[in-house]
């Protein structure tokens, strides 16, 4: 027993180390083509729009319905407890802080990471056990600078403007429970939340949503470009692609709370 349980912890953490090398690598090569080729006039500007409209605009009614979701929820939550201390005037302070500092850029780039991240990982493991990125490396393109780095740069382009967007809807569902439900004034509340927020608030979040379009496009690549077999091994990498990617996000989120 003690001679599997050591077993398995072995080839755990050689395969964690793996992965890590293997990851480490694709960042290299991600970052050095995103630098290296522009000078040598291989911009996929069409590309990067393209997957910047899936990334972004594609995602917009979820990532909308689930912030206005969540403020409301916040808001009527926190209003009863609240309401006990006779402070119940700092419910759009709790929401606009909460929203802008931690629940909108998480539940953002979860979100985004179920619906785009997954697509990623399907589309180059489909590419890869059909050997379509064999096939370009014999045409001499980089597979990295041709499929990965357009999704990286589209994925670092719009999880700050959904984290906006998640931020204003957060906060007008907690406007909506303050004056439909919580009968505040509108004017008050608003006056609040501006006066809560200060730009650190919103600087945190668009840092961690920068770091989780980074965490998303990487892990969906690694996982797809290391598809091997048919497609059930597609199916496995891409829901590993989306577990370890919102694991990460939620841990790095995490992290940058206790030590930012």
């Amino acid at each position: 027993m003690l001679t599997y349980g050591l077993r398995f912890l072995g080839n755990a953490t050689l395969n964690l180390l793996e992965d890590a090398g293997a990851m480490w690598r694709l960042i290299v090569a991600a970052v050095s083509s995103f630098f290296r080729e522009p000078f040598r006039g291989r911009i996929r500007f069409g590309a990067t729009l393209a997957q910047s409209a899936r990334a972004g605009y594609n995602s917009l009614p979820l990532v909308a319905l689930i912030s206005l979701l969540v403020g409301m929820i916040i808001a009527l939550q926190s209003a009863y407890q609240l309401e006990q201390m006779g402070v119940a005037r700092l419910v759009a302070n709790l929401v606009a802080v909460s929203v802008t500092r931690e629940l909108a850029p998480l539940l953002t780039a979860i979100i985004v990471a179920g619906r785009f991240g997954s697509a990623i990982a399907a589309e180059l493991g489909t590419m890869k056990i059909s050997q379509e990125i064999d096939a370009l490396t014999v045409m001499g393109i980089d597979p990295v600078a041709f499929l990965a780095v357009p999704r990286l740069v589209a994925l670092g382009l719009t999880l700050p403007c959904l984290t906006v967007f998640a931020d204003l809807v957060g906060i007008l569902g907690g406007l909506a429970v303050a004056v439909g439900v919580l009968e505040m004034g509108a004017g008050g509340y608003i006056s609040s939340t501006f006066d809560s927020l200060v730009l650190e608030d919103i600087v945190t979040g668009l840092v961690k949503s920068v770091a989780f379009a980074g965490i998303i496009g990487l892990v969906g690549c690694y996982q797809g470009l290391k598809t091997e077999g048919g497609a059930e091994e597609v199916g496995r990498s891409t829901t590993a692609a989306v577990v370890r990617s919102i694991v990460l996000i939620i841990g790095h989120s995490q992290l940058v709370d206790i030590y930012g």
